[in-house]
């Protein structure tokens, strides 16, 4: 193997270490660990904390806070702290944690701090996304030829060593710094170059994979960024010499017993509720045909806006990944690029854009937007330009500082008076529809639109994984996105099934599609018996402000009275859903519709809402299972009949596809909760967006990776998330779930490595629970501990 070769797949090997980074504008939650999933979970923590000096469980104070809290039964965390050979009380464990805590700063190099000042300001201005209006020169060179190109003019960059005259491939530029070094070494030298920036790093090593309009237009590879890291560290004569340090925390352990006893109590507790209801649930007669019904995400939101939907009426909800089941590239009518529309482990297979079919409305939209869009470029425009900038503040200071005060002091009327104007220009919908139909051309190297043949397996594939049987007159399907105003972190609150971005056009497709008449028909040969009057509509629940949003204008008049009553309820629904979010956020649950609506508006806000705070649960199977519960939005919930799928092919897409997901989502708050300061954003306060990629802390350094606090905390001394590794529940028998895992390594890989949790309640073994174990062992539930006697309030029973 040539050298070349040997330091590139060394390269390749230290980037596993590295968790992607997806930029601020359209975030993706990922487990900043993904790189260590193949190990043992504690073992990947204390590699982690070598690496990038993160700690990888709660700290004493957060256990302490859950004992009082009664989030940890203290029978369960008696056997727990036993079996892990530990003897004394709870409160002498919890001050050995706190005291062996690791408190001390590491010692600073200040050579290293200073390449890492110089790197962090050229990589911000190389990666800029239409953010400067003074780009760095050179760009779609690359960034190692950018580099050099700027290099010299650099008075901060010593004129010493390869910096000082760089080769021309940035490969040279790390064979001659790694001379003097064996090749054992190379892989460690490069995971800790790497781990020193992982921000920049992981956000380089996402937009290479991903291949998309900046990287094709301005490329960067870690082969570069490390070329230049590599240089600058011989100019200032730094020692890359790699570490032989564990850093590891002697109490891990200890924290460890205390964190499977609080997963275990969360644990019980909802598999106990899913068991109870399998037992009691009715196998044969329904109610009859619902008068309609709505498919929402996957998502622990919508479990809130879905219990009081189905109280208002006779209505069935169900759950299904947001994405809707369809892999596209999806570009709206007025966006200049496409984005995806689907989870980052799978790729886009179609272009889908939205097509007008009303030129009069269309014209409409065009004429207003456009009258807005030019007044926002004039005004960007004056407020950029050096010669300009003073002299508009002078003339527009007193009008900028009424809207200040607007925004400031009274938000929610703001707000409606921006709601007012926009209704004026007509939304996409209104004139658009999406391409679906195959049209035999293609967008860069993506089909535009489906075939019919897609367009059939995309709305069977939907209706098996939810076990449907029965179809109401209206079907919704409604994705989900949030509102807030002056946030780095929005897209976080969109849809993650739809890559960081809003649901509503993933819904709009997969209604279109089972509007047509021949997809209908041969969805009909298949077993699915779709009523003549069924209508699909595509919808939007707006996760901020629970407000449904159906585009149904193309809803035919036989329907009328069922979309009015439909609305009515769902308006009915979202007063009693704010309600209850707005108390979960420490207000008033009767001014719950105005709170919410002003935390969307209110550009101060640093909490618009919780997003996925308090994520713990997973539960595959019938919503009969959990319709009786208020889950407290903490379970994420896949609609799926175990009778309708004999061979396992719709569980094994689930547990495959939603269930990594979720996992990645579940380990991404875990982590943020944990080591915010590592692993997630810090404080909302003290951010500076960069180049429309990501947030700083302060004025400059690594990117965050993870979330802010106040996603996390309700208060500074008060947590809100509780950090525990998911829970999976499935409603299926466990032969079919033990296939499914022997046939993906990667799943049981996942497990055996304590990842996450997995337990099956069986109906066809009298509705018992089997928790997975180890290497595909399964131990029954209820030999293991006794329910308890009191239900928390987590579960506690609904009283519709």
């Amino acid at each position: 193997m040539s050298v070349e070769s040997a330091i590139r797949d060394s390269i390749d090997e230290a980037a596993t270490t590295v968790g992607p980074l997806w930029p601020i504008h359209s975030f993706v939650t990922a487990n900043p660990l993904s790189g260590f999933e193949d190990r043992p979970f504690g073992e990947a923590v204390e590699q982690a904390a070598t690496l990038l000096g993160g700690r990888g469980y709660p700290s004493a104070e957060t256990f302490g806070t859950a004992l009082e809290r009664g989030q940890i039964d203290p029978e369960i965390l008696e056997r727990e702290l036993a079996e892990a050979g530990y003897e004394e009380d709870p409160e002498t464990l919890l001050d050995r944690i706190a005291d062996t805590a690791d408190t001390e700063d590491g010692d600073t190099d200040t050579a290293t701090d200073h390449v890492d000042q110089v790197l962090t300001k050229w990589l911000s201005a190389f990666l800029d996304e239409e953010s400067a209006h003074w780009s760095m020169p050179n760009r779609e060179k690359g960034f190692y030829s950018a580099f050099r190109g700027v290099a010299e003019h650099d008075g901060q960059i010593p004129d010493e060593g390869l910096v000082a005259d760089l080769p021309e491939a940035p490969i040279d530029t790390i064979e001659a710094v790694l001379k003097s070094h064996p090749e054992s070494q190379w892989v460690s030298i490069f995971e800790e170059q790497l781990a020193a920036l992982p921000g920049w790093t992981g956000f380089i090593k996402r937009r290479a994979e991903d291949e998309g309009v900046w990287q094709s237009t301005y490329p960067i590879s870690l082969e570069e960024y490390l070329a230049v890291r590599l240089a600058l560290l011989d100019a200032v004569g730094a020692d890359i010499e790699p570490s032989n340090d564990i850093n590891a925390n002697p109490a891990d352990e200890l924290a460890e017993a205390f964190l499977r006893a609080w997963e275990a109590t969360y644990r019980d507790d909802l598999v106990e509720a899913v068991a109870t209801e399998s037992q009691s649930m009715d196998d044969g007669d329904t109610s009859g045909r619902p008068d309609a019904q709505l498919v929402f995400c996957i998502d622990t939101r919508s479990e809130v806006i879905r219990r009081h939907i189905e109280a208002t009426g006779d209505y069935e909800t169900h759950g299904y990944a947001g994405f809707f089941g369809i892999p596209m590239e999806y570009q709206g009518y007025d966006a200049d690029v496409a984005v995806d529309a689907c989870p980052p482990i799978l790729d886009p297979q179609h272009h889908i854009a939205d097509v007008p079919t009303d030129d009069d409305t269309r014209a409409r939209h065009d004429r207003l937007s456009g009258i807005r869009a030019a007044a926002d470029e004039v005004v960007e425009t004056l407020e950029a330009n050096a010669a300009t900038a003073y002299a508009y503040v002078e003339t527009a200071g007193s009008g900028y500082g009424l809207s200040l005060a607007a925004r400031t002091l009274v938000p929610g009327r703001v707000r409606d008076l921006f709601d007012a104007a926009a209704e004026r220009v007509p939304d996409d919908h209104e004139f658009c529809e999406p391409s679906v139909t195959h049209r035999d051309t293609y967008s860069g190297d993506l089909p535009v639109g489906l075939t019919h043949d897609e367009k059939v397996e995309y709305a069977a594939t939907a209706f098996e994984l939810m076990g449907w049987d029965e179809f109401g007159r209206l079907v919704v399907f409604a994705g989900h996105a949030s509102e807030t105003a002056n946030n780095p972190y929005d897209s976080s609150l969109d849809c993650g099934a739809c890559a960081g971005n809003p649901g509503g056009p993933s819904a709009r497709v997969l209604a279109t599609i089972c509007n047509d008449e021949a997809v209908k028909a041969e969805l009909r040969d298949r077993g699915f018996d779709i009523p003549e009057d069924t209508v699909f509509l595509g919808g939007q629940h707006n996760t901020t402000t629970d407000e449904v949003e159906l585009f149904a204008d193309d809803v035919p008049e036989s329907h009328a009275d069922d979309l009015d009553r439909l609305r009515t309820d769902l308006a009915k629904a979202r007063e009693n859903a704010t309600a209850e979010r707005a108390e979960s956020m420490g207000t008033d649950g009767s001014v719950g519709l105005s709170e919410t609506e002003r935390r969307a508006a209110d550009w101060a806000e640093t909490r618009p809402e919780w997003g996925l705070a308090g994520n713990a649960g997973f539960v595959v199977g019938p919503r009969e299972l959990t319709s009786d519960f208020d889950l407290d939005g903490r379970v994420f919930l896949h609609s799926y009949d175990w009778s309708t799928d004999p061979d396992g092919d719709a569980l094994e897409a689930i547990l495959t596809g939603p269930m990594v997901v979720t996992q990645w989502i579940n380990n991404q708050y875990y982590f943020s909760a944990v080591d915010n300061a590592v692993y997630g954003s810090g404080s909302k306060v003290t951010q500076n967006p960069v180049g429309n990629v990501g947030v700083y802390q302060g004025n400059g350094g690594d990117l965050m990776t993870g979330l802010p606090l106040q996603s996390l905390m309700a208060a500074d001394d008060e947590p809100y998330h509780q950090p525990l590794r998911l829970s999976t529940v499935v409603h299926a028998p466990v032969e079919r779930v033990a296939s499914v895992l022997t046939d993906h390594e990667e799943l049981t890989e996942l497990l055996d490595n304590d990842w996450l949790s997995l337990t099956v309640v069986d109906p066809t073994q009298d509705h018992r629970a089997f928790h997975y174990e180890e290497d595909l062992e399964w131990t029954p539930v209820s030999e293991q501990t006794e329910a308890h006697s009191e239900m928390p309030t987590a579960l506690a029973v609904t009283d519709d």
